[in-house]
């Protein structure tokens, strides 16, 4: 691994990214810092709405997120990590063994395999300890790029990335700050290039708070709300 670099542009020293970001113009860049400094007004109390403790729990958490709500999640997961309270104790369970703890979550079977997988190599290769990379937590089963930005930024203060789940997307889309039928990876990497690096987890926050409080894609309310509307963004009603 490269060692980090301290730069004016990178002075936390942290890794260089692996990829290329697009090129944005200096008045794109001023219009996010006023979006920015608007959603920490509104929102600055934002949170990781995902209930957990340790690393290895917001990951279990995340891996069972996907296509299902926080709340629900969080309803189930406090029976599940007192069942297995360390990566080593899902190794050492079954799919079938996860499974009734999760069953009032979508896509249950399909979710407890990726948890033990998961866990399994965390156990095995990482020594139970959640990897600090992109890289290697997507080795483990059930995480992509969004999962691993959220353990990563959450746990370890590392912005390597952008989470962008529906509700960013949906907000880069209506604020402007990306264009329509954008792809998650080109929102990603527009708002890794729009937006200050330390603040790239913070924001994505800030964001889903917005999303599910003011900006939900059915019945949205931001035609009210002062943030949209200060960016001339009046969207009374969404289908999708």
């Amino acid at each position: 691994m490269t060692p980090p670099v301290r730069t004016p542009e990178n002075p936390r020293g942290l890794r260089d990214l692996p990829f290329m970001l697009p090129q944005v113009s200096d008045s794109d860049k001023r219009r996010a810092r006023r979006i920015a400094k608007s959603l920490e007004e509104h929102h600055g109390d934002a949170y990781c709405e995902l209930d957990y403790t340790e690393p290895h729990e917001l990951l279990v958490a995340t891996i069972l997120s996907a296509q299902a709500t926080d709340v629900g999640v969080n309803k189930a997961t406090p029976a599940l990590f007192e069942r297995f309270p360390t990566p080593a104790d899902y190794a050492a369970s079954t799919p079938e063994e996860i499974e009734p703890y999760i069953k009032t979550i979508g896509l249950f079977r399909n979710k407890a395999k990726a948890v033990h997988a998961a866990m399994t190599v965390l156990t095995e290769e990482f020594g139970g300890v959640v990897p600090r990379t992109v890289e290697e937590l997507t080795r483990l089963r059930g995480v992509a790029r969004k999962t691993a930005n959220v353990v990563l930024g959450n746990c370890y203060g590392i912005n390597d990335g952008f989470v962008v789940d529906t509700h960013v997307q949906r907000f880069a889309q209506r604020m402007g700050l990306v264009e329509s039928g954008a792809s998650v990876q080109q929102i990603e990497r527009t708002l890794m290039a729009l937006f200050p690096r330390d603040q790239w987890c913070v924001l994505s926050h800030r964001m889903i708070f917005h999303g599910r409080r003011a900006c939900p894609a059915r019945g949205g309310v931001c035609k009210d709300h002062p943030l949209c509307a200060g960016f001339g963004v009046a969207c009374e009603k969404r289908d999708s």
